[in-house]
């Protein structure tokens, strides 16, 4: 299986502060080493980058981003305008639940196109959406 990680999941891998760094770490490595290749989108990457260069100290957010870029175990699905459009019909699918991001529903559009169930992150609206969705690290 392979695994989809989320905005939450880098943020928490990058932070070996945050409290559910171990645990998060843990179930990463467990999938990247049975799967061979984790994946994540360029819409969720802007989003890292983003929080992760104006949290962490600059050299320590421009090793980790260069570290995800360059590895060959992740891929980056791109949100073409085919996946935009899928977002967007989820937008209005969903329109009981505003507080979803147009970066979560993107990646909602990748991961059941792709039929990915598994998404490393803290965000509890991928469970409760009813696509089938699995948020890891499981609590």
């Amino acid at each position: 299986m392979k695994l989809f990680v989320d905005t939450w999941g880098w943020l928490v891998l990058a932070d070996r502060k945050d409290p559910s760094h171990e645990e998060t770490v843990r179930c990463y490595e467990a999938y990247s080493k049975a799967s061979s290749r984790v994946l994540t989108s360029n819409f969720v990457l802007d989003e890292t980058f983003t929080l992760l260069f104006r949290r962490r100290p600059f050299d320590e957010a421009l090793r980790f981003a260069t570290a995800v870029l360059k590895s060959p175990s992740i891929g980056v699905e791109v949100v073409t305008e085919e996946r935009f459009r899928a977002a967007f019909d989820l937008r209005r699918k969903f329109s009981d639940k505003p507080r979803i991001s147009f970066t979560d529903l993107s990646s909602m559009a990748i991961m059941s196109e792709l039929k990915l169930t598994d998404i490393l992150t803290g965000d509890r609206h991928f469970s409760q959406v009813g696509l089938g969705f699995r948020a890891l690290p499981t609590k």
